[in-house]
């Protein structure tokens, strides 16, 4: 995924390695392409040394010099071929952490449980409203047809995660101590 995103944003011009990061913070790509900070300077050098992004120039600042990315002819070929792979792959995974620990929710005390299980809740709302909040602000300043998709499928996700974990509370709840 990081290859993909930094193949893309390259393609748009060239850029140092802060430079990307700080679109991917801006736009807050971290929060749902699974997508660490420290990933984006691992990735542009392993670009680098296979010869999909080439350094163009470099500029100093203070005492740090920075390297200036652009996209080869051959990395124009990858990012293709990553777009396309990337439309083959589901959507959302059912596998999930949860789902696993789910299967021994009953080994730990029930208050505990219910506890875990709000705090749970609370994340996915508070995810939930950063994702509506998101669409509304992009959707100001030209939000694509797919990103509109992109956004409903998360928002519609982020409801069946939360509808869930409803039901699970209230399982859980019902059950004797």
């Amino acid at each position: 995924m990081v290859n993909l995103i930094i193949l893309a944003l390259l393609r748009q011009r060239p850029m140092h390695g802060y430079e990307i990061q700080q679109i991917i913070q801006t736009n807050r790509m971290d929060e749902w392409a699974n997508l660490l900070s420290g990933s984006i300077y691992y990735a542009l050098n392993k670009l680098e040394q296979k010869g999909l992004v080439r350094t163009e120039a470099e500029e100093r600042t203070g005492a740090r010099l920075r390297k200036i990315y652009a996209i080869t002819e051959t990395g124009e070929i990858l990012f293709l071929e990553l777009v396309r792979e990337s439309l083959k792959m589901m959507p959302h995974s059912p596998k999930s952490d949860f789902v696993v620990g789910l299967n021994w929710i009953e080994m730990i005390p029930k208050d505990e449980a219910l506890s875990l299980l709000q705090q749970n809740m609370k994340q996915v709302e508070d995810k939930l409203a950063q994702f509506h909040y998101g669409k509304e602000v992009k959707a100001a300043y030209s939000l694509s047809p797919f990103g509109e998709a992109s956004f409903d499928n998360a928002i519609a996700q982020l409801e069946l995660d939360l509808a869930f974990l409803r039901r699970v509370f209230n399982l859980l709840n019902q059950s004797s101590p």
